[in-house]
């Protein structure tokens, strides 16, 4: 399973194939994340779960459950073993959208209370202890994780999109119309220093992503259209129409060259292209239905892809057959600290 990251080309991005299968889980997967500099990653499903995985060795290491909260948006600290989880239930009630939660002794070590709907976009600044949550309660809020309180708000217009550049320098914010506006993220106050629009597109931007090197922006809107836009003058780049899925919200990926956009699409297939040369490269039956998870890992040839079941994919060098990993790994239920 141990595939460090070399450069990509279309060989073998077109090798890629099923390494391990993850399929225990009691629903949908709601996200994963990667970590930036360890081999780990973690999911949130409908079954209220939170798991993290070793992806040097495709081993499931904890399952936490969060019954009162349920598990929804989820995105990695600085910290290995340490999350972001945004909550399913109960928020009129308890106001607790957003928890940080120790996986390695399996306590949330803060709440943060604000947003009054399901946040559906959620991320953590590169160098610092900022992360952004957006919600259907059409507002953005900036946290920080050693402060309860809400560092910031942006009232928006329709379902927020949130994304910082891999400096930390820069986020952007996906409104509806298409309109991608960019705000320094030490100065946010002041406003946004520009605002891009994807012309042509009503459908609102479900997710952001930023290329590695912060030359490129990757959008996928709710009607399943793709967009590589130039980060410095928000120029369309290319964009692929990929099939509908009613009900799932695709995921798209860049590899970590930037070079390559994986996606997923509503017939059930993975599709990859070369963003410079501008065809596809690749294109796979997921064997797990309409992925609604989809991200490559930050320093491997390795990619996840996720239904209700979690897939990891590598390079193929042999006939192997995929690991199955369906085995438990220390349930627990989730306990507030002290």
């Amino acid at each position: 399973m141990k595939t460090p990251m070399t450069q990509l080309d279309d060989e073998t991005v077109r090798s890629m194939a099923i390494g391990a299968v993850f399929s225990d889980f009691g629903g949908k997967i709601n996200s994963l994340d990667f970590h930036r500099k360890d081999d780990l990653l973690v999911t949130a499903s409908e079954d209220d779960s939170v798991r993290l995985y070793d992806i040097a060795t495709a081993k499931l290491l904890k399952t936490t459950f969060h019954k009162k909260h349920g598990a929804d948006r989820i995105c990695f600290t600085h910290h290995p073993s340490s999350v972001i989880c945004s909550s399913k239930y109960n928020l009129d009630a308890t106001g607790e959208s957003l928890r940080y939660l120790s996986m390695y002794d399996n306590r949330c070590l803060r709440y943060f209370k604000g947003h009054k709907e399901r946040i559906v976009s959620l991320c953590m600044s590169p160098v610092n202890d900022s992360f952004m949550s957006g919600s259907l309660d059409h507002s953005v809020r900036i946290w920080d994780l050693r402060v309860n309180a809400c560092q910031g708000i942006l009232h928006l217009r329709g379902r927020p999109t949130v994304a910082y550049d891999q400096q930390g320098l820069v986020f952007a914010v996906a409104m509806e119309g298409g309109a991608i506006k960019l705000f320094d993220s030490r100065s946010y106050d002041k406003g946004p220093f520009d605002t891009f629009l994807v012309g042509g597109d009503t459908a609102e931007v479900c997710d952001i992503k930023f290329s590695s090197d912060g030359k490129s922006m990757l959008l996928t809107t709710t009607n399943n259209n793709i967009y590589i836009l130039d980060a410095y003058g928000g120029e369309k780049r290319c964009g692929y129409s990929l099939e509908p899925s009613p009900n799932v919200i695709i995921e798209a990926t860049f590899t970590p060259d930037g070079q390559y956009v994986v996606s997923g699409s509503g017939d059930g297939n993975l599709h990859a292209w070369s963003i410079n040369k501008r065809n596809e490269v690749a294109c796979w039956n997921s064997h797990i239905g309409v992925p609604s998870c989809l991200k490559w890992a930050p320093r491997r040839a390795m990619f996840a892809a996720a239904s209700s079941v979690l897939t990891f994919w590598i390079p193929n060098d042999s006939n192997a057959e995929p690991t199955r990993m369906d085995t438990e790994a220390g349930v627990e239920a989730e306990h507030p600290s002290q």
